[in-house]
């Protein structure tokens, strides 16, 4: 059941570091197009050895935290039970507390890609790349077991990386193919390439970029745009952020946490816009 806009309740993003996010202001944006003015949304700087603690601590005005690095695995022994998208790839960034107490685990993020996908109208592809192979990494290999008909090649800098990959594509039923980093400037003529390293990680492949590319989902989204993604959209390659991709994940977090869908996507969408300007 929805919760009546007068209700008290609170929700917050863990994590360290944390003062980074714009989960706060994705989440506030949504309960103000929602009418839910007795609502709050908090962050908090929580490493693993505190999360314990903290969810310990949690009363009944609870409704759900968000969860990201390091604490989206840590968090799985410490709730009553996880989804399977959560399963899937062993990793929550979303709990929900329901009114008897009972914590549920969930993964927004993959929904969340495809949504962003969807919304710049990918809606299945032949085949794609990965760059990278960190958790994120995963995600992007569970969203395309959703999306992607043919093989996936992830781009990956050792063999210690490459075997988790494959771990990760028998796992999730994906065709995947581990390539060497050094050859990572093939993967930018793929139908679809996800970009999941770190900032700066990608720059020396923008060079590459070839005349006509197809779609890129860059993972980043501050700063913005990257050098990869600057140099596809000069060439008229569609690109889809970092930005997409966390407001996507946000109003999935709001739906579960408050009872009220859909969430206001475009108020979301626009503060955090705003928020990156200021930055």
């Amino acid at each position: 059941m929805p919760t009546r806009a007068t209700d008290a309740r609170r929700a917050a993003v863990l994590g360290s570091p944390i003062a980074h996010s714009l989960s706060p202001v994705l989440h506030r944006a949504a309960y103000e197009a929602l009418g839910l003015t007795g609502w709050s949304y908090d962050r908090f700087e929580i490493d693993e050895a505190a999360l314990p603690d903290f969810l310990r601590q949690l009363g009944p005005e609870w409704a759900g935290l968000s969860l990201t690095m390091p604490l989206k695995r840590a968090v799985i022994p410490l709730v009553d039970e996880i989804t399977e998208t959560a399963a899937s790839v062993d990793a929550v960034n979303t709990v929900v507390l329901t009114e008897d107490g009972h914590r549920v685990g969930d993964n927004t993020d993959i929904p969340g890609m495809v949504a962003a996908l969807r919304e710049h109208g990918i809606e299945q592809v032949e085949s794609a790349a990965i760059l990278g192979a960190g958790a994120t990494a995963s995600s992007a290999l569970a969203a395309l077991a959703r999306i992607c008909t043919g093989e996936v090649v992830a781009y990956v800098r050792s063999e210690a990386r490459a075997a988790e990959m494959r771990r990760w594509g028998e796992r999730l039923e994906v065709d995947v193919r581990v390539a060497d980093w050094a050859d990572a400037a093939e993967a930018l003529r793929a139908p679809l390439v996800v970009a999941t390293t770190p900032a700066g990680t990608t720059d020396a492949l923008a060079a590459a970029v070839p005349e006509r590319p197809a779609t890129l989902f860059d993972v980043l989204y501050d700063p913005w745009p990257t050098e990869l993604a600057a140099r596809w959209s000069m060439f008229g390659g569609a690109v889809v952020s970092g930005l997409d991709l966390l407001v996507h994940q946000a109003v999935l977090q709001v739906e579960r946490m408050t009872g009220h869908a859909p969430a206001p996507l475009e108020a979301m969408r626009h503060a955090g816009e705003k928020a990156l300007a200021a930055r």
